[in-house]
């Protein structure tokens, strides 16, 4: 819950990344709804061009939902991503892995590449419950649908809520330990071909003096980058790490 439109400009015209970085990578900025119109216009016109994501969406077309935005409301502004089942979101509005499913599948039909995280609190990671966590979370909000849809297509995004606003840090080993997992998960329904093929991003305190290494791991293909991201110097480094060996 950032930003109006006199700093979304500032960051767009403040934002820097080299040629090769722009060419290889998706940058993508996650947009309060209230900027979207505006990010799409103004975006489109600059260089490098940024795309950009909602923060949420609901699964229904429209109706009663007072504050709710539809997929459909999305691609009014053409918005190409959107993020669900972040750990605010899990938290603060108790969303249920089924609800995560069924904006995911929305924004499948809608057309729109789904951003779907998971990840575990400290508490659960303390009591050696990472993987039933996290796992429970894939299989509810991910492959459940897996009959019925193409997934291909989604992100996964693993933020681990212990490493966010609590003084502590994932390491790389263990940003790509759970990446590991989360892709093996997937591997065990879709199969290694698909599993292999989605990106898979990580996101806890992510900053430009571990960008690189982050990036270095096998099964780490981008990262979800919070408090670093309101800073289009830091981000720019972000989106320009180096690409050390894998």
């Amino acid at each position: 819950m950032h930003g109006d439109r006199k700093s979304a400009k500032e960051y767009i015209d403040g934002f820097s990344a080299t040629k090769t970085a722009v060419a290889k990578r998706d940058i993508v900025i996650g947009l309060p709804a209230t900027l979207l119109q505006y990010w799409s216009t103004y975006a489109r016109r600059t260089k490098p061009y940024l795309q950009w994501a909602a923060e949420d969406c609901h699964w229904e077309p429209k109706g009663a939902f007072t504050g709710e935005t539809s997929v459909a409301m999305l691609k009014d502004f053409g918005t190409p991503f959107c993020i669900v089942g972040h750990s605010e979101r899990r938290e603060y509005h108790k969303e249920t892995n089924k609800q995560v499913n069924q904006k995911m599948n929305a924004l499948l039909d809608g057309g729109i590449i789904p951003i779907v995280c998971v990840g575990e609190t400290l508490k659960e990671r303390e009591a050696g419950k990472k993987e039933k966590v996290v796992g429970a979370q894939v299989k509810g909000s991910i492959l459940a649908s897996a009959k019925n849809y193409d997934l291909s297509k989604i992100v996964v995004a693993y933020e681990p809520v212990w490493a966010i606003g609590t003084g502590k840090t994932a390491t790389s080993a263990q940003a790509q330990e759970m990446c590991r997992f989360i892709r093996d998960e997937l591997k065990a329904v879709l199969g290694k071909d698909m599993a292999d093929g989605i990106r898979i991003l990580y996101g806890g305190s992510v900053k430009p003096d571990n960008i690189d290494e982050l990036m270095a791991k096998a099964d780490i293909d981008g990262v979800l980058v919070g408090g670093a991201s309101l800073k289009a110097k830091d981000f720019s480094r972000i989106a320009n790490y180096k690409e050390l060996k894998k």
